[in-house]
């Protein structure tokens, strides 16, 4: 994130004058946002203190769509298991989709906040701590906002919402379980899409990327397939822990001497496991894969090059053929490129200084989001980005050279008040924008 955020500059081109009462509307939008606020923040710190990981976001959905009935949305729940689809028509006018990310992670929180979150689930079989570390908890907060905003500004667009809750974005399968469970048919097809994500910022900053703003992932389950025997016998065995080292230094060189320097591309194996004492040669390693790119060339060359280095090292041990298997992933997101034109000068007159544009030819961030899938499906999608954390904390890192505590940190306490009021407004003009009244 260190090399994206370090090219950050201040949308250059001048910015048009506002556009007819774009003020009038900030102004009542924030008028709207702050009389919800006690109720936006009460929601984000009860969701906070109870996260739910992927597909498992049923008390989340529920308090969604209960909020989302409050403000006169047609509501659906269940869709790709846990989604919820909140529908609002206003005459006509283009589709707006909005959405926010419902999930959590597995993992504890120790920011030792007044609301941390101590509540555990069943992930993999096994229960842990959950932690809205990645601050989907302040997503649905400002999207919720947004939404009030909007409901009670019907005189300023046409058309329809179409307002997204969606589960499993940390596994990257949501997007996709909603589209397979008619996302796109059994609701109006979006025309425009917009999210927004939380980044160890200034609260309340803005970022807007041309472009690829993010990677494709993939995620892989490799099996190799040994025999077992006694370690005092190892000419017994097809020992695959062995094979499974091979294939962890190996594989690198796919990265090192097949793909351009220029391009992005990473293969990470961050799980290796095998067998249970020290001296038995177990029958079988198994590997667990994220493959990283923006370009789509780059991705096939990545997942071909795990699959001939895989068998390789197979063939070299006598051993059968790994197995290997596609856990999830998506492609490249990539914001449409007439939709950043069209937004960014509006975003640079409502926020100001506060507003930085990243053009298109420097790189995107190499962490990964489903919302891809949402463009891939064929709507033109914006996804921004929001500073979360304390002006004073920002400063001081710079001061010091200490890292601010970033998404997927045990650390990582987003600033609510600014943060979640930036949100809404972002997406609530975003919607002004493209939908207005005539």
């Amino acid at each position: 994130m260190k090399n994206l955020l370090s090219a950050l500059v201040l949308l250059a081109s001048a910015a048009p004058a506002l556009a007819g009462d774009l003020s009038a509307d900030k102004a009542r939008i924030e008028t709207l946002v702050d009389k919800a606020y006690p109720r936006l923040e009460a929601l984000y710190k009860d969701i906070h203190q109870h996260p739910e990981v992927a597909f498992q976001e049923t008390r989340t959905a529920a308090l969604m769509a209960a909020e989302m009935r409050k403000l006169g949305f047609e509501v659906t729940e269940k869709v790709g298991r846990t989604g919820v689809v909140a529908v609002l028509r206003n005459g006509q006018g283009p589709i707006v989709l909005v959405r926010t990310d419902m999930d959590a992670l597995p993992m504890e929180e120790k920011t030792g906040l007044p609301y941390a979150s101590r509540a555990k689930q069943v992930v993999n079989g096994a229960e842990t701590f959950v932690d809205h570390s990645c601050g989907h908890d302040v997503h649905m907060a400002w999207w919720l906002g947004a939404a009030q905003a909007l409901a009670g500004m019907k005189d300023r667009w046409r058309g329809t919402l179409v307002f997204v809750a969606q589960p499993a974005e940390e596994t990257l399968g949501g997007a996709k379980a909603m589209l397979d469970d008619g996302l796109y048919t059994r609701f109006p097809k979006p025309d425009y899409a917009f999210a927004a994500h939380t980044t160890p910022l200034a609260a309340g900053s803005i970022t807007v990327k041309d472009g690829v703003a993010s990677s494709a992932s993939d995620a892989l389950k490799l099996t190799f397939h040994g025999r077992g025997a006694h370690g005092s016998t190892p000419q017994r065995s097809l020992d695959p822990v062995v094979m499974g080292a091979h294939f962890v230094t190996d594989v690198q060189t796919v990265v090192s001497r097949e793909i351009d320097p220029q391009a992005f591309a990473v293969v990470t194996v961050g799980s290796f496991q095998a067998g249970t004492v020290g001296n038995i040669i177990p029958d079988q390693a198994e590997l667990r894969l994220s493959l990283r790119s923006f370009d789509p060339e780059v991705r096939t060359k990545l997942r071909a090059g795990v699959e001939r280095t895989a068998k390789a090292v197979a063939d070299m041990a006598g051993a059968p053929a790994p197995t290997l298997e596609t856990l999830g992933g998506t492609s490249a997101m990539r914001n449409d490129a007439a939709l950043v034109e069209r937004m960014a000068p509006v975003i640079r007159d409502v926020f100001g200084e506060r507003a930085s544009f990243i053009p298109a030819s420097a790189a995107g961030f190499s962490a990964s989001e489903d919302f891809a899938a949402f463009t891939e499906a064929g709507t033109p999608s914006l996804y921004y980005w929001v500073g979360a954390i304390a002006p004073e904390t920002v400063a001081e890192a710079q001061r010091t050279g200490k890292p601010v505590p970033a998404n997927h940190s045990p650390l990582f306490a987003p600033l609510p008040g600014p943060t979640i009021r930036a949100g809404a407004l972002l997406l609530a003009v975003s919607v002004l924008t493209v939908a207005p009244a005539p």
